[in-house]
């Protein structure tokens, strides 16, 4: 990837077309309506996310429908595997210590009780 996939999807903006996106091609006015930005907006977002390879553009027409590409969110996913593995751990531990807890006081209020 040439542009910081994280800088380009760093903007809540361009966040809403790709969510809008999410569930197939569409054209700019469907984008518009779902994510609630003029068109202008959205326009220049589509521009942006489409010179850094997120969103394919093809001509229908008149129109234009636009669609996410696979491969730089691949690329993120990719970058990010080694962390997920990390915080996946971290939450493993902290399962464990909870349980570990909790049944230390269900041991304590069964001992209260007798």
């Amino acid at each position: 990837m040439h542009i910081d996939g994280f800088e380009i999807l760093s903007d809540p903006t361009r966040r809403l077309v790709v969510e809008a996106l999410r569930h197939g091609e569409q054209q700019v006015s469907d984008i518009v309506a779902q994510a609630g930005i003029h068109q202008s907006g959205v326009s220049r977002h589509l521009r942006i996310l489409h010179e850094a390879g997120f969103v394919a553009r093809r001509p229908d027409g008149q129109r234009r429908l636009y669609r996410l590409q696979a491969a730089p969110f691949r690329e993120l996913d990719a970058w990010l595997a080694p962390y997920r593995g990390l915080w996946e751990a971290r939450l493993d531990r902290f399962g464990a210590a909870l349980e570990k807890r909790r049944k230390a006081r269900g041991i304590t209020h069964k001992e209260k009780r007798t």
